[in-house]
């Protein structure tokens, strides 16, 4: 049985530091670390095994980014979410990019298609 427990644990350790990686690569630099987001699809979740497993890791992962984590499941997906309060001068930063963002789309929506 140890054998099988410490396959396990290696097996768990690698799925922390794969959720860190893919948690750390979707920050963006001008958020300091704040606003993280992951979304992981039904096929990444069937990849990465348990359901619960993959939630306990994912709070970990988060954990070591200095996250407040948080999981919910939706439609088969899985959102990873950092919950910290976010500072004023990143908060008026990502409003601002949402805001470009809606500009961007709506003029995009505007011109003929041909």
């Amino acid at each position: 049985m140890p054998v099988k427990d410490e396959l396990a644990r290696r097996r768990y350790e690698k799925l922390i530091d794969r959720l860190e990686s893919m948690m750390r690569a979707v920050l963006r630099p001008e958020y300091q670390g704040y606003h993280g987001q992951l979304v992981l699809s039904g096929d990444d979740l069937a990849e990465m095994g348990e359901l619960k497993d993959v939630r306990h890791a994912a709070r970990e992962a988060g954990c070591r980014l200095g996250w407040k984590t948080t999981t919910r499941l939706v439609g088969g997906r899985l959102f990873v979410l950092d919950e910290r309060g976010v500072p004023e001068e990143i908060e008026r930063l990502a409003a601002d990019a949402a805001a470009a963002a809606m500009d961007r789309g709506r003029e995009e929506g505007r011109r003929p298609r041909g």
